[in-house]
């Protein structure tokens, strides 16, 4: 974590922003003595696959079998049996 003052951070900014982004540092900003503000990575980018993968632990066993029941009544019986990839040709 680093911490600097607000003027040093409107000189400085694009090496914060920097260090924020490359080295996903925490800046955390003063004035008059006070801590003001933080600025703070963003969390990395996730597919959707990265994002749920922890699902499934949380689950009882029979909720992917009502996920696909589900998902097939919502389609109105549209869901195809196969995966398919969508940018295929």
């Amino acid at each position: 974590m680093i911490t600097t003052t607000l003027t040093d951070l409107v000189r400085n900014f694009h090496m914060y922003l920097d260090s924020v982004e490359s080295k996903r540092e925490e800046i955390v900003i003063i004035r008059n003595n006070q801590e003001v503000a933080r600025l703070v990575p963003s969390p990395p980018h996730q597919t959707a696959l990265e994002a749920m993968a922890d699902v499934y632990g949380t689950l009882p066993e029979d909720a992917a079998a009502g996920w696909i029941t589900d998902s097939r009544e919502g389609a109105n019986g549209q869901l195809d049996e196969e995966l398919r990839d969508p940018w295929a040709t």
